[in-house]
């Protein structure tokens, strides 16, 4: 496998160490130089595109400005009408005799917009419609379209709405005039009495667009660029190539024109190329978009993108250079600390690597340095643990058989010779003698389930002869964990406490359960009392004792600490102890160890 491995990668597998460091520094210079001239060439194209969409939002806003002058100058007529007393009065509700009687006024108000229309080429029409029913023109003679109520027309409805505020048509075809059918804009509004509150009638201007069409047609954004304009719907107000967009020849991002915020810009590539829309809002709802390509913007990319990789071929050349130079620098010391780790890996870790210089190397070396100090500490460490670990072996063996529970179990076996219960005696002493011999037997750290089962027996019964009916006790273990090993003596302390600390001292007799059990690819030993309990911060103690909690602990009491950490150390820390307790409840304690067979 590592044959083939290597003839996967001829190329690289270097003998030397110079070879590898220049191959490496020389791969680095490259991608870096790659990346380098890559982004530079992107961020003078994204430079060049940012200022020319900045000069692009300038001129759209110069459009803006001039048109928004032109709607301006509409609503000053508006104001005019308005403010007229001949209009005022033709549209208010003061009863006309006769046709006679409005003639004079009709006359003044239509001369003067004709007045209006010669001086505004871009006016197809002013109106004025009174709610009264009359209505005149900037005609001598107006004669309604039969077929158009006037209530019907959506500028109409919209200047009425507003209340006095100028209202601008999306491009519709005006037909109120009998025989007339004009492409145009209207300029509505609603006229008020003298007093401002109610509306008299509803004034009317009809655009022709040309100076729109004037203004936007003299825009120049580049050879393809173009300028339109949308009203707040989507309708198209201006266009280069209007007739194209309603026969569905050619389509705009009209959707994302709605959406987009005022001096907005955002970018569509399709099959048209790369195109950048600037958008622009007016006042009264029309949205001006300059569209720009971005082939137009960039006519030096060419010259751009060949400077730059002039630049990156002559900083590679040079780098390369100083790559060879560094790789032989750093050769040398590399060479010399491979030497030192030779020796290790013979055995040698008094051995420490000498530092030439105060850079990466040289940090290199005192990290070998460290290491090594490091290894020899833990060699030592490790030593000490097993030292440790003998030594809380016999704490915890010394700790079974205290001489308080001899002294109390040998004056139970005088007791019981002097009342003539012999039976009682020979039962008691040969548990004992059993307990014993399993407490002082140090040949096996490890012994089978059964062995420990027989030895907690052995305990129970002379535990149970001393406390009589005070104790009742059951042992449940599945045959089937009997061939597993655990520690020796390990669940003596737990049914000692449980004893000492829980049941002793209760009114009323006690119980001690004892369970064990295979569970997955563990054995678990459970030591349950329903004695007194524990509050949780007795129960914190027994994890975190203080000294003079451990200096005024009773004989009775066993360093569950002490066999928590055995299990530790030969088992592994994933397996332990852990204590249930609630006070006058009762204690549950849980002992997990791993199966191991003999």
């Amino acid at each position: 496998m590592s044959k083939h491995r290597g003839s996967l990668l001829p190329f690289f597998s270097f003998k030397s160490i110079q070879s590898s460091i220049f191959f490496t520094f020389s791969c680095l210079i490259l991608i870096t130089v790659l990346l380098t001239s890559v982004n530079s060439y992107r961020l003078s194209v994204d430079a060049i595109e940012t200022n020319s969409q900045n000069y692009i939002q300038e001129i759209i806003k110069q459009v803006n400005s001039n048109i928004q002058s032109y709607i301006d100058n509409m609503e000053n007529i508006s104001l005019l009408a308005m403010t007229n007393k001949d209009v005022k009065y033709y549209i208010s509700n003061n009863a006309f005799i006769s046709t006679s009687d409005r003639r004079p006024y009709e006359k003044r108000i239509s001369d003067l917009f004709q007045a209006i229309l010669y001086s505004r080429k871009d006016i197809s029409s002013i109106m004025v419609f009174g709610y009264n029913g009359h209505y005149v023109s900037d005609r001598r003679i107006t004669v309604l379209n039969p077929y158009t109520k006037l209530e019907n027309q959506s500028w109409y409805q919209n200047a009425k709405s507003k209340g006095g505020q100028s209202v601008i048509s999306p491009p519709h075809i005006q037909n109120i005039i009998d025989n007339e059918y004009r492409w145009t804009v209207s300029l509505s509004r609603e006229l008020k009495s003298t007093d401002g509150i109610q509306g008299e009638g509803i004034f009317l201007v009809d655009l022709n667009l040309s100076i729109i069409n004037d203004i936007c047609s003299k825009i120049n954004l580049g050879k393809k660029g173009y300028v339109f304009v949308v009203d707040d719907a989507g309708n198209i107000i201006y266009h280069p190539q209007q007739q194209l967009l309603y026969s569905n020849l050619q389509t705009e991002q009209i959707t994302k024109v709605i959406h987009a915020k005022n001096g907005e810009s955002f970018n569509v590539n399709d099959d048209k190329g790369k195109r950048i829309y600037s958008v622009q809002d007016t006042n009264f709802g029309w949205k001006i978009v300059g569209v720009t390509y971005a082939d137009d913007l960039i006519v030096n990319e060419g010259t751009i993108r060949n400077s730059i990789l002039l630049y990156a071929l002559v900083g590679i050349f040079f780098s390369l250079l100083l790559s060879l130079f560094l790789s032989y620098r750093m050769s040398k010391p590399i060479r010399m600390l491979q030497r030192d780790m030779k020796k290790v890996e013979r055995g040698n870790f008094d051995i420490r690597t000498e530092i030439m210089e105060i850079n990466e190397i040289g940090q290199l070396g005192r990290s070998f340095n460290l290491m090594l100090a490091q290894i020899k500490n833990l060699m030592q460490e490790i030593i000490q643990n097993q030292e440790h670990k003998r030594k809380t072996e016999l704490m915890l063996l010394q700790s079974q058989i205290n001489p308080h529970f001899l002294y109390n179990t040998l004056d139970s076996i005088i007791w019981m010779g002097e009342q003539k219960q012999h039976e009682e005696v020979v039962l008691m002493t040969s548990a004992l003698a059993k307990l014993f011999r399993a407490s002082i037997t140090k040949d096996k750290e490890l012994v089978p389930i059964r062995i420990e089962f027989e030895h907690i027996t052995n305990y129970l019964i002379i535990q149970k002869m001393r406390y009589n009916e005070q104790l009742n006790y059951e042992i449940n273990i599945e045959p089937s964990a009997m061939p597993y090993m655990t520690l020796k003596i390990l669940l003596q302390p737990f049914v000692e406490n449980a004893i000492y600390h829980g049941i002793r001292n209760k009114p009323e007799p006690g119980n001690i359960t004892i369970r064990g059990f295979e569970k997955e690819s563990t054995i678990v030993f459970e030591v349950e009392d329903d004695g007194q309990g524990m509050t949780p911060e007795q129960l914190k103690l027994i994890w975190n004792p203080d000294p003079t909690s451990i200096r005024k602990k009773t004989s009775g009491g066993i360093g569950i600490n002490n066999v928590n950490e055995r299990i530790k150390l030969y088992f592994g820390d994933q397996y332990g102890i852990q204590i249930r307790s609630e006070l006058e409840e009762g204690t549950c304690v849980t002992i997990t160890i791993p199966k191991l067979k003999e």
